[in-house]
């Protein structure tokens, strides 16, 4: 249970931090990096320590978002008086807003890809093994257990091939009366 609660909290910490305005996601990254305690359960102590918003808000994210400090404080588990965020809370705050960061990097440079006319939108006809496949494969913690889905899959996709199709089929029996 514990374990499901630590992974909604993280969960909850991503969707926050995805919907930040990207210049406050750039000045939080910035800010995380420029001091060197950052804190949490508190806006700021009297050692000098910030949160990851106000470290933001100093470096130009001018952004009132509670949430934010909300699942923040969720995340670390933070109690009643403010602390020092460790080192793996903090990292683990900086790979949220640089993936957050990338993939809005590389949604606006499709956006503007299509804009220019460079690229074009997938076509119905252009997609059709996202529709089957996608992410067929989910997350696996362990080596066997990611070589027995596969092997899985290889059988599954192996007895489609063997398998003939029913709609041929059906023709050829329309066909023949």
């Amino acid at each position: 249970m514990i374990a499901t609660r630590k992974r909604r909290d993280t969960e909850r910490l991503r969707h926050v931090v995805d919907c930040l305005p990207y210049e406050t996601r750039v000045a939080m990254l910035q800010g995380l990096q420029r001091y060197d305690r950052i804190i949490v359960g508190a806006y700021s102590d009297r050692s000098g320590g910030v949160c990851p918003m106000l470290a933001a808000h100093r470096c130009g994210g001018r952004t009132d978002f509670r949430s934010f400090a909300r699942a923040w404080d969720r995340f670390t588990g933070a109690g009643r008086r403010a602390r020092k965020a460790s080192e793996r809370e903090v990292r683990a705050l900086c790979t949220q807003l640089e993936a957050s960061l990338w993939r809005e990097d590389e949604l606006r440079a499709e956006i503007a890809g299509l804009a220019r006319g460079d690229l074009r939108p997938p076509t119905p006809d252009a997609a059709p093994e996202r529709e089957q496949g996608g992410a067929w494969l989910r997350p696996f913690r362990r080596w066997d257990g990611y070589r027995e889905a596969v092997a899985a899959a290889l059988r599954q996709l192996a007895g489609r091939e063997l398998e003939p199709d029913p709609v041929e089929n059906r023709e050829e029996e329309l066909v023949g009366r």
